[in-house]
């Protein structure tokens, strides 16, 4: 069982800005699952307005599919509402608010939902690095990754010859071009679904609401940069700012 409070929360990257969040983080807890496990997530409402929690990616039944207005009422202040599921497939997927969500995910009502285990490509090691980039664009968080901007963020870290896998999660408005320099990107998954032929990519674009998987081989040592290509999300005048961060190969 998942306990999710949705609260408020200061957030500092560079800057201390008034986030929501679940259980005071953005992005909220990563949650992670069994396919078979029967799930419980309560959600408790401390913010004041309403909300709501849907399982992006996820096949539940309507009621707990977490659409105020359409499969449930919204939670109100103060109140507590608990979904539950049976998870029936493995899925790289996230969960965020569905009541006023132009303004409570991008101020951090969102987190990275996984169930079991992706299958990699024949003859990938288990990558030594499995996590999300969550991608933001809006709302006071603003352009960011995993909720921090620039310089802010945390780096990924391996050693030459090592392999890593990063599953891009869009909970932004706009579409992101995600760039890492030094070495491509191996598609492996598009919304948690495997894909037949992966493909080596060296800008990998990532649609709202969208969730990319990739593998990276760490052949070449150094601090490379990563960074959204849309240059205005990662660059200013006085230098690099939010959607960016480094893979430091050691």
């Amino acid at each position: 069982m998942a306990k999710l409070s949705a609260d408020e929360k200061k957030l500092e990257p560079g800057k201390v800005v008034q986030a929501w969040g679940y259980n005071k983080q953005v992005p909220g807890p990563t949650i992670r699952v069994d396919v078979g496990d029967k799930v419980a997530i309560v959600v408790h409402n401390e913010l004041p307005e309403y909300t709501a929690l849907h399982p992006h990616g996820f096949i539940v039944p309507n009621a707990m599919d977490g659409v105020p207005d359409i499969t449930q009422p919204a939670i109100k202040p103060g109140e507590s509402f608990t979904y539950t599921f049976t998870v029936r497939e493995p899925m790289v997927g996230m969960y965020h608010s569905h009541f006023d969500a132009q303004v409570q995910v991008p101020n951090g009502l969102l987190g990275a939902f996984y169930a079991g285990h992706m299958p990699l490509p024949a003859g990938t090691p288990s990558p030594v690095v499995d996590a999300p980039m969550v991608l933001n664009d809006a709302g006071v968080i603003g352009f960011s990754l995993n909720g921090k901007s620039f310089p802010a963020t945390e780096p990924f870290v391996a050693k030459v010859g090592d392999w890593i896998k990063v599953d891009y999660m869009n909970e932004g408005v706009q579409i992101h071009p995600m760039h890492l320099h030094g070495m491509p990107q191996l598609v492996i998954a598009k919304d948690g679904h495997p894909l037949a032929t992966p493909q080596l990519e060296d800008t990998v674009t990532v649609a709202p609401g969208e969730r990319v998987s990739v593998l990276i081989h760490a052949t070449e040592a150094g601090t490379w940069a990563w960074h959204c290509h849309i240059l205005n999300h990662a660059e200013r005048e006085d230098g690099m700012f939010g959607m960016v961060t480094a893979l430091v190969v050691k």
